[in-house]
């Protein structure tokens, strides 16, 4: 058996752990799905004991297949933003996982607002549910408990306690920067921001660099160390080796994340997210990350809602039989509009029906919209980073759409780029923690080791393409604060 790295992906809905050799060739993967608990409407939590218990047998089976000799290093990657508060003394947690989908603490959010504090140029962050800072202090409010006995974490931190033999309390970086309690300026908790919400500063776990050794994993007398953390769109970012200054990945799921690699340069802009992008060797890289809330999404309700596909997998073809969507666009703001826009009133909208309009127009409207709305967030991330764009890099289910991916690169006129593995976070885990071990020497041999499947390049001519989005634009205008009063 080859020697290989074991990443852990505790993602949203499930855990999966791959192990990867040297040649980041597959050598095995695990995946085993955990319960979502829905207490009330607008509320998501997870069980954190279900959660370690499936991570261990899978991180178990992996190792009993390959040989516990043969695994260098242990890598983490998580949901980010979902909050654990557990006792350190009986290791149970108090209360379940908060998930970051959950909105519960919105009324808190609203009054968070009117405060003095400038949560933006603290933490890089807009004041949202979303975050983990509300979510813990909704715990400490409604479970009573003595704060001397608690710890807090986020799910890799949740995992590195129970995972490592010396009972590590510790989290990196990127998934601090997730918070909305870390100070990206000073890279430290936030003395002020904990005093407004009454957070406990020793509750939280000790914030370090993305690749290094925290603890050891114990197997059968055998200690592997565990040297790599980072939240899942940031090792995502770091798994397609966007390693310069520009270089931005893109992950097409339900929604699509679209971080871009600003290095050293903190960038700051109203309608971005910045965000730590990861510290190794103690030099810090932040990234600009914007969402496009309906991407896969649409299509979903193509099938669900409508009912005019029957899988995901015909829309290409659909597409491809017209040439065009004969004027009709399509907004999916089915829950509102992110950025730039930032518009929660604005309805899903489709414009320009003749009583020529088919279904495949629809659908080719739909795939396009997608690739509009990633324009939008990338336009103005090269606009407020002044940044110039050098290519994309993308990941998730939407990538084997060909239409979907030529469209892309048309309409940005940029290329873009698919890896061979399209298990990009897992793989991004596994380059920190070779990183810390030197199972990799550095970036450069990481990045010789990333393997492109396919590029796309734009052939589309600058007048058609200032065409298309101009009236997208005119679309989006129909679609603005629609349930307004």
């Amino acid at each position: 058996m080859k020697e290989c790295i074991i990443s852990i992906d505790a993602g949203t809905t499930g855990i999966t752990v791959i192990a990867f050799d040297k040649e980041t060739n597959i050598l095995n993967k695990e995946y085993s799905e955990f319960k979502q608990i829905y207490p009330k409407e607008g509320w998501v939590e997870h069980d954190p004991i279900e959660i370690l218990i499936i991570t261990k047998q899978l991180l178990d089976n992996t190792i009993n297949k390959l040989g516990k000799h043969n695994i260098k290093a242990i890598g983490i990657t998580n949901q980010r933003e979902t909050t654990v508060v557990w006792d350190k003394n009986t290791g149970n947690p108090i209360y379940n996982a908060i998930v970051w989908q959950c909105r519960r603490t919105a009324e808190l959010c609203e009054k968070l607002k009117q405060t003095n504090i400038n949560f933006k140029q603290k933490t890089g962050l807009i004041i949202d549910a979303y975050f983990s800072a509300t979510k813990l202090k909704w715990i400490l409010n409604n479970i009573q408990n003595n704060p001397d006995d608690l710890l807090f974490g986020t799910i890799d931190t949740w995992l590195l306690w129970n995972l490592s033999k010396e009972k590590t309390h510790a989290t990196d970086v990127s998934n601090a920067s997730r918070t909305m309690m870390f100070n990206i300026n000073t890279l430290d908790w936030d003395n002020e921001i904990l005093e407004k919400l009454k957070i406990p500063k020793s509750i939280l776990p000790e914030v370090r660099s993305s690749s290094e050794v925290y603890g050891h994993y114990k197997h059968n007398n055998a200690n592997i160390p565990i040297a790599g953390i980072a939240g899942d769109q940031q090792a995502a970012l770091f798994g397609q080796c966007c390693f310069q200054e520009g270089e931005i990945k893109n992950t097409y799921g339900t929604g699509c994340f679209i971080l871009m690699n600003t290095g050293e340069k903190k960038v700051e802009t109203n309608n971005l997210l910045t965000t730590i992008a990861w510290k190794i060797n103690n030099k810090i890289e932040y990234a600009l990350e914007g969402s496009v809330f309906i991407a896969g999404a649409a299509v979903q309700w193509l099938r669900d809602g409508l009912k005019i596909i029957n899988n995901a997998s015909e829309t290409e073809q659909l597409a491809l039989s017209v040439n065009n969507t004969a004027n009709v666009y399509f907004v999916p703001a089915l829950s509102g509009l992110g950025a730039p826009y930032w518009d929660m009133y604005a309805r899903g909208t489709i414009v320009g029906i003749t009583r020529g309009t088919t279904k495949e127009h629809i659908v080719r409207a739909t795939l396009e919209a997608i690739a509009y709305q990633n324009k939008d967030v990338i336009d103005l991330m090269q606009k407020e980073s002044n940044i110039k764009l050098r290519d994309i890099k993308v990941d998730g289910g939407a990538t084997v759409n060909n239409f979907l991916m030529q469209f892309q690169s048309d309409i940005l006129n940029t290329r873009i780029d698919i890896p061979k593995i399209n298990e990009t976070t897992c793989l991004g885990a596994a380059f920190l923690a070779g990183l810390a071990i030197g199972f990799w020497k550095d970036k450069q041999e990481i990045k010789d080791k990333w393997q492109l499947k396919k590029s796309f390049n734009s052939n589309m001519p600058e007048k058609e393409r200032q065409e298309l989005y101009s009236k997208w634009k005119r679309a989006v205008d129909r679609s603005r604060g629609w349930i307004k009063e």
